[in-house]
């Protein structure tokens, strides 16, 4: 695969420096950690503060921020595939990143400015960013109602929101409004000040503990260097966010791979029809393992793929050629909704079929193996699937875009 190089003067981006051991090395024993109390909190809905600090005290937050700023350097494929780790060791803790990344990965992408240098700071500093886009009541980005408004030197936002996921762990929120000319604008509204409510109404069947739910905000102040043209986004926010969730989905069936083969290796009969008395001798459900174990191969080898596609974007738009970085856009949304086909229906399966190599204690609340469904098929939910074949097909038949007319800060977006 070609090599992301580009200059080191218009964007905050460099190419990345880090080595993958090195990465795992530090980041695996946290993942560890909170890969320990995962089954408990899912069970009893508690939420993982304690492990997101963890996170935070490490400083995985700068895993794409380039050394020379005080991260780790990392590519993108490396910090998706650490992403992958820790959705592995707990789903809901991982999605709880995506949006603060998905900021983190904006401002690299921004001018250098006395602005974006304090965004660079408080990342440093370990300040946490929760999400705050999607419309409550139904809302879309057309008819969006969340208002921007200047006063003197700051600004006050109005509206409600709901996926506002990260929100009850963060610092700051990044809310999208629309601005007194009409355009749509994104702020940074601190989380610590009266006109921000945060509501712990998240309905879903999986993903409970990601602060999912709604938001609030009335004449919250955000300050100068904190208010942004949302035109102005990082020009593949929506793979960004999508390769995201396929990360995170990419964990959940390296999960159940794990679950599956301590449950089989624990189960203590075989049914009369099997083949072998010691269920983990039976060759029928040994398959059931290597049919499963298939789907974490096929998942990670696309999150890689398209994950690579991204640092081929970046690499383009941090080098100002637009042409190129266009021409990798569209690659892009090939291969990051190839990707969301692949992953989603390997995780899936891997989710239904591991309980054919089970017997029906499989099925204990004790052991909630059912949270690898719930949570794959949540986040599956997020955006369009059933379209995705067939917007394909028409782009490889006959050549038409597979990039909706929608604004493009709704593809890939943060819920649905």
């Amino acid at each position: 695969m070609a090599e992301a190089t580009f200059p080191t003067s218009l964007t905050y981006l460099r190419p990345a420096t880090a080595k993958d051991e090195d990465l795992v090395a530090r980041f695996q024993p946290v993942f560890d950690r909170i890969a320990e109390g995962n089954l408990e909190r899912e069970r009893k809905r508690t939420f993982p503060f304690e492990q997101v600090q963890w996170l935070k005290d490490a400083d995985f937050a700068l895993l794409r921020v380039p050394n020379e700023f005080g991260g780790w350097g990392a590519s993108l494929e490396q910090t998706y595939y650490l992403l992958a780790l820790l959705a592995e060791a707990d789903p809901n803790v991982a999605h709880v990143w995506r949006n603060h990344l998905a900021f983190v990965e904006d401002r690299l992408n921004a001018k250098p400015s006395s602005a974006n240098d304090r965004w660079l700071q408080r990342f440093r500093d370990r300040e946490f960013v929760g999400g705050g886009w999607t419309e409550a009541n139904n809302g879309t980005y057309a008819t969006i109602k969340t208002t921007v408004t200047r006063e003197g030197d700051r600004y006050k936002v109005n509206g409600a929101k709901f996926y506002a996921t990260g929100s009850l762990y963060a610092d700051w929120l990044d809310v999208i409004g629309k601005g007194e000319d009409g355009s749509l604008v994104t702020t940074l509204v601190s989380r610590d000040q009266p006109g921000v409510v945060l509501n712990d109404d998240w309905p879903g069947f999986g993903q409970c503990t990601t602060a999912s739910g709604s938001a609030t905000y009335r004449d919250a102040i955000v300050h100068q260097g904190d208010v942004f043209p949302a035109s102005e986004r990082v020009v593949y926010q929506g793979h960004f966010y999508q390769t995201a969730l396929l990360a995170v989905l990419t964990g959940i069936t390296r999960a159940i791979l794990r679950d599956g083969i301590a449950a089989l290796k624990t189960r203590g009969r075989n049914y009369p029809q099997g083949l072998d008395p010691v269920p983990a001798l039976d060759p029928q459900l040994l398959q059931v393992i290597g049919e499963v174990s298939v789907r974490v191969f096929s998942t990670e080898a696309a999150l890689r793929r398209a994950a690579h596609s991204l640092d081929l974007i970046a690499a383009a738009q941090a080098a100002g050629d637009v042409e190129l970085r266009d021409k990798r856009a569209l690659a892009g949304e090939v291969a990051v909704s190839q990707a969301q086909l692949t992953i989603i229906d390997g995780v899936l399966y891997a989710a239904t079929h591991i309980f054919n190599a089970l017997g029906a204690s499989a099925t204990s609340q004790e052991t909630a193996l059912d949270r690898h469904w719930r949570n794959a098929r949540t986040l599956a939910s997020h955006n369009p699937v059933a379209y995705k074949a067939r917007i394909l097909g028409d782009y490889l038949v006959n050549g038409k875009s597979p990039v909706s007319s929608i604004d493009r800060l709704s593809r890939g977006g943060q819920g649905n």
